[in-house]
């Protein structure tokens, strides 16, 4: 079944990961700097790698109980005896690139720092070509993951099976790989969140309001704990992330391309499944070029250096559509052409959604800088500011998706609407566009708390006001790159939740077939199952708006949005609570803290952020796998996907006033710490440092980590679609 174009996936993701192995090597060679900076680097390392080791310790008991379940399942015939090992596989790949972007983050920093001591130059490559690595490992593990379970699943799959048949059973098997890397990845999201935030906001509301010390001042208890926040939050927590949206846009269009083009023949449908795999090979090669067109000239502006990195992008961008129009021919996909253009759609997606939060999110522009001078009358009117940018820059991205679904949709239909199964494939095929070129787009995320951490090595370690001065143009670049990164996850989460929700009757349908049902009745109608079409099974569970069971489901979906960030918000309440009460201890029993002739005791407040996330993060992360089984259990297929339905629509437009209040309240205090309205210590620096601490659990916990629930809840419903469709209350 293999074709030799096949070949170009595994051998594009052991490029990717040989990329990622010199960028780390070429960071190692770099100096580190003086024995102070090397001390500090040590103990943010030492600090990253406890809390990573703890969180794995719980999420692998999760593991164990859930494939145990799965396990029994497979047993009773309600699920793919694949699943587990699926599974498994799926989480470990989350986790593995998290913990390697990490791992070279936390080596990063410090010889970031001491590369800007010599120019900005030097700080951007070392700090951009580590987030580098964060990027080519996701994409890199993803393709061997998805090329591994391609090819073993292809030799193992029934026999008795047409070969059209096989391939569903294939794609639809893969998908639930997905469903062990979304639980990984919102573990890791929800975990490091609060332990990031709890630890920033201590070191914001003691330190810089209370003491009236600067940021990452090395007298602040908490600003080791701060900075190893930044590395597992933004950096393991936004890899596992990512991984979990990338291979899940590429396996869901896989699964939909099999289920589209069943009746082209077998070679069309191969065709299909495996465009998406080779449409994100090219996207790897493209990013390492755009990676190394990455450079900037000394004393640039905040836009000089956001052109520099756009440089990069926006060159892997133009390049993609160039090669995914390339390889789309060379398949002799039918309708080709117009399957290209859902690709572009997907891209300009992206890029759209990456500009708008860019301009709602940093001090560049108007809306940033509206909310410092709102400083002006107090804290208060800083969050009313905040909170009205947020909800008002939800309005382009949610119109650029649906825009961009409805594009993507019509271009593979054929501009027909009843042509459901054509046109899910391009909504599909559109989200791997959008991540085709994760490689390059991750790593200026990742770039962004490298940049922080530099900074914050630097003040600690003393460094001239020349360094910091760079260190802090690297910083403030990072604050927007990250905004940027959260909202580019948001809006491909939008677009694979979607292509997600899809597969989900494909699942369905692979379910009943192992129940032994060949057919679907509708009073005197019956339709072969293998031959059903997506429409026929909506019809077939009566999913339309005017059904109870699917109402309910939408208020339960948008309900949980709400619950599982109110959940999120108040567990870094509860923690930056005791790390607040903690530094005030530090400052009041510790004699002499305050005047640098006594160290304060930086590892009490690690153990505070460590112990108040792992304890927090499991509830959350456990209702978000619970709900999808119990909507099943209760009100069956179509509850679900009234559930999947409100979950999205709800959690992508809160997503993004999150994200993008979060990033400006920050950015907005960067602007008044830049020298503008009074500067560091002023009345308008302290009410601007209370708008980034409401905040910070804004952009960093609950609002990315809403993308993974949304994903999260459709690839439960996925794996548990056995158990749905065997027994349900009504």
């Amino acid at each position: 079944m293999n074709s030799p174009l096949f070949w170009l996936i595994p051998s594009a993701a052991v490029l990717a990961l040989l990329f990622a192995w010199h960028f780390h090597h070429q960071m190692k060679k770099a100096e580190e700097g003086t024995p102070q900076m090397r001390k500090i680097a040590a103990a943010v390392r030492k600090g990253a790698m406890s809390y990573l080791r703890q969180q794995y310790k719980i999420v692998a008991l999760v593991f164990i109980c859930l494939c145990i379940l799965f396990s029994i399942m497979a047993f009773f015939g309600l699920q793919n005896a694949w699943v587990p090992f699926a599974f498994l596989t799926g989480g470990f790949f989350s986790g593995l690139s998290g913990y390697l972007g990490m791992n070279t983050a936390t080596y990063a920093s410090a010889r970031a720092a001491n590369a800007a001591r010599e120019s900005l130059n030097g700080g951007l490559r070392i700090a951009f070509r580590s987030g580098a690595v964060m990027g080519l490992v996701v994409v890199g593990l993803g393709l061997i993951d998805i090329s591994f379970w391609f090819l073993i699943l292809n030799w193992f799959a029934p026999v008795d099976m047409s070969e059209s048949a096989r391939l569903c059973f294939i794609t639809t098997t893969m998908l639930t790989f997905g469903m062990g890397a979304s639980t990984q990845a919102l573990f890791a999201r929800v975990g490091g969140g609060i332990y990031t935030k709890a630890a920033d906001v201590g070191a914001d509301l003691v330190g810089k309001v209370e003491a009236g010390i600067p940021e990452d001042d090395p007298r602040n208890p908490a600003t080791i704990a701060d900075n190893v926040g930044d590395n597992v939050g933004d950096v393991a927590g936004m890899g596992a992330d990512l991984y979990e949206s990338y291979c899940g846009s590429i396996l869901s269009t896989a699964a939909l391309g099999a289920s589209a083009f069943a009746a082209a023949g077998m070679g069309m449908q191969y065709k299909a499944v495996i465009a998406p795999m080779l449409i994100a090979a090219i996207g790897i090669v493209l990013s390492i070029i755009g990676i190394y067109s990455v450079r900037t000239k000394e004393d640039a502006s905040m836009k000089t250096l956001l052109k520099a990195l756009g440089v990069g992008t926006n060159l892997a961008s133009v390049l993609i559509v160039i090669g995914s129009f390339l390889i789309l021919w060379l398949l002799q996909l039918e309708n080709w052409a117009w399957i290209g253009c859902s690709v572009v759609t997907g891209l300009i997606v992206g890029v759209i959604i990456g500009r708008s939060t860019e301009y709602y999110t940093s001090q560049s522009y108007r809306p940033t800088q509206r909310i410092s001078e709102a400083g002006k009358t107090g804290p208060a009117t800083v969050i009313i500011s905040g909170i009205g940018l947020g909800m008002l820059s939800t309005c382009i991205p949610v119109v650029v998706v649906v825009i961009g679904i409805i594009c993507s949709y019509l271009f593979a239909s054929g501009f027909d609407f009843n042509n459901v199964g054509m046109g899910l494939y391009g909504i599909g095929i559109a989200a791997v566009g959008m991540l085709s070129t994760l490689g390059i787009t991750l790593a200026t995320d990742a770039y962004g708390p490298i940049a922080d951490n530099a900074g914050g090595n630097a003040e600690m370690s003393g460094l001239g006001e020349e360094v910091r001065k760079r260190t802090d143009a690297l910083d403030s670049l990072g604050n927007t790159t990250a905004a940027t990164g959260k909202g580019f996850a948001i809006g491909s989460a939008a677009l694979t939740g979607l292509a997600l929700l899809a597969s989900y009757i494909e699942e369905i349908r692979q379910g009943l077939v192992r129940l032994g049902e060949t057919v679907l009745q509708m009073g005197d109608k019956v339709i072969d199952i293998k031959t059903a079409s997506i429409t026929d099974f909506m019809n077939y569970y009566e999913v339309n708006l005017m059904n109870p069971k699917v109402l309910g489901g939408m208020f339960i979906g948008s309900m949980m949005a709400f619950l599982f960030c109110g959940l999120t918000m108040n567990a870094v309440g509860k923690a930056a609570g005791k790390m607040v009460e903690e530094v005030r201890r530090q400052f009041r029993e510790i004699k002499g803290i305050l005047t640098g002739e006594a160290d304060p005791d930086y590892e009490r407040c690690v153990e505070i952020s460590t112990k108040g996330a792992q304890h927090a993060m499991v509830l959350p992360s456990l209702l978000a796998i619970i709900a999808p089984i119990v909507t099943g259990c209760v009100l069956g297929v179509t509850g679900v996907l009234g559930l999947l339905i409100g979950g999205l629509s709800s959690g992508f437009v809160l997503a993004i006033f999150m994200a993008n209040s979060g990033g400006a309240w920050d950015n907005a205090k960067k602007y008044v710490e830049e020298g503008n309205l009074g500067g560091k210590g002023s009345e308008v620096h302290k009410a601007t440092v209370v708008g980034d601490t409401v905040g910070d659990p804004f952009k960093d916990t609950s609002g990315p980590s809403l993308n993974i629930l949304i994903k999260l809840m459709s690839m439960v419903s996925i794996v548990m679609a056995g158990l749905t469709i065997s027994w349900s209350l009504f």
